[in-house]
């Protein structure tokens, strides 16, 4: 389902274009020949099914998850750590029945037979423990592998809170924007009046095309300014951000400016500068802007003639006491260098100086992103250790001139497959076959 961007939550105004968006996607929707979609948009939106991330029941779900991990964590780790540290050397006669799987038994070995298991044994890195009856008839040998890889399963669990936590550190405290900036023009990072708040600059903006008209590249040049000081600046591509102070600048997207000036009768500079043409009106860039000391609005509308010289729609707009009246105070079409006669316009002359484009930047702030991180490596660490390292573990009893064995894993090991592999070599150490139940018999 399509979510909110994490802007709009902050922008009022961005939350209602961002919902009307959401009307258009979702109105249209029939269950049944019954049109359910513009209830269903409403619906979900006081549910928060748009913005779940940030829902109070999604961080409810996510605190619940979390504690149920933790709990079965500390509840599991006793069990576990009993289970790998116990050793069992020594095993009964009926532990070695061939009718059971994995067992073999060697007739008329020699006193060299305990030394090539051995050497066996720690070829493949079992580590070994021995034992002995009180008279030293029997013998036993014991080989362990990965003895306590099995406890990795912490660190999956560990890795699954770390990024449930993360996430949870990165909602509570982290920040996220989309700053629109023409060429030449500044924007503070966070709220004005933040303490050490950072400013940001669009020095140059570039888009170069290739030879059939489409979009090579699209750059910007950004400085970054604390307390009236550069701390940074760099050329930002799509996946080449800025990194500083905590905060990373995205290059996200770039559209159309118009670089005007106003001035009123008397000749004197109110405006000069970029109107971003972020909008879109029939399908053309839009823009909009208030002449400072003024009640006038310009609406802008970047269009083409036939013969594809652009042209620069303007619309004033004034304030009204009658609603029913009108409040379009003039329509003018405006070439690139050309302007508007002041006593044809509300008094003030309009020029399109040049056309821009301005840049549309992502910017965030992730607290979270270290135990994300760790949260990753811990993670993957776990899965690794706990399914490609299992445990394994052989036993071996000398009693007389014979030898008996058996061996166990963990189920993601095929254990037969490494058994068989072991007895093969331990055959041809001792120059003999071994005795295993039909079913096994190689």
């Amino acid at each position: 389902m399509r979510q909110l961007p994490a802007f709009a939550l902050q922008d009022p105004a961005a939350y209602v274009r961002e919902m009307d968006e959401m009307h258009r996607i979702y109105d249209p929707l029939t269950i049944a020949g019954l049109n359910v979609g513009p209830q269903m948009v409403d619906v979900f939106e006081r549910l928060g099914f748009f913005r779940v991330f940030s829902a109070p029941w999604f961080t409810f779900l996510m605190m619940l998850l979390v504690v149920s991990i933790v709990v079965c964590t500390l509840d599991r780790t006793p069990r576990l750590w009993r289970s790998v540290r116990r050793v069992q050397v020594e095993q009964g006669a009926h532990f070695y029945d061939l009718r059971q799987s994995d067992r073999a038994r060697f007739n008329g070995i020699d006193g060299t037979a305990p030394d090539a298991l051995a050497g066996v044994l720690r070829q493949n890195r079992f580590r070994l423990r021995h034992a002995a009856s009180p008279a030293g008839e029997v013998r036993h040998v014991y080989g362990d592998k990965n003895q306590y890889f099995k406890l990795a399963t912490l660190f999956t669990h560990l890795g699954l809170i770390l990024f449930l936590a993360g996430g949870a550190v990165t909602a509570a405290f982290g920040f996220e924007t989309v700053v629109f900036l023409g060429e030449g023009q500044t924007a503070p990072v966070q709220s004005v009046g933040t303490p050490n708040n950072l400013l940001v600059k669009n020095i140059s903006f570039a888009a170069p095309t290739r030879p059939d008209g489409s979009f090579a590249d699209f750059r910007t040049d950004l400085a970054v300014y604390q307390n009236g000081a550069e701390i940074a600046r760099k050329t930002i591509r799509v996946n080449d951000p800025l990194e500083v102070n905590g905060f990373v600048f995205h290059q996200n997207t770039f559209g159309p400016t118009a670089e005007l000036a106003v001035h009123d009768r008397a000749g004197q500079l109110l405006w000069a500068g970029p109107v971003l043409l972020a909008g879109e009106l029939g399908g053309r860039p839009q823009g909009f802007m208030t002449i400072p000391g003024s009640s006038v609005g310009l609406l802008l509308v970047l269009d083409r003639m036939a013969d594809g010289v652009p042209l620069l729609a303007v619309t004033g707009i004034g304030a009204t006491a009658d609603p029913d009246a009108g409040n379009i105070l003039f329509i003018r079409g405006l070439g690139l260098g050309q302007s508007t006669d002041a006593a044809t316009t509300a008094g003030y002359a309009v020029s399109w100086r040049q056309a821009g484009a301005y840049t549309g930047m992502v910017i965030k702030r992730d607290p979270g992103q270290g135990m994300i991180w760790i949260a990753y490596l811990s993670l993957i660490s776990g899965l690794v250790l706990t399914f490609y390292f299992p445990r394994r573990r052989f036993w071996a009893r000398f009693e007389g001139n014979r030898l008996e064995v058996a061996m166990t894993a963990e189920r993601y090991v095929n254990v037969e497959r490494e058994f068989d592999a072991l007895l093969e070599t331990l055959a041809a150490r001792l120059g003999q076959r071994p005795e295993r139940r039909p079913s096994d018999a190689r």
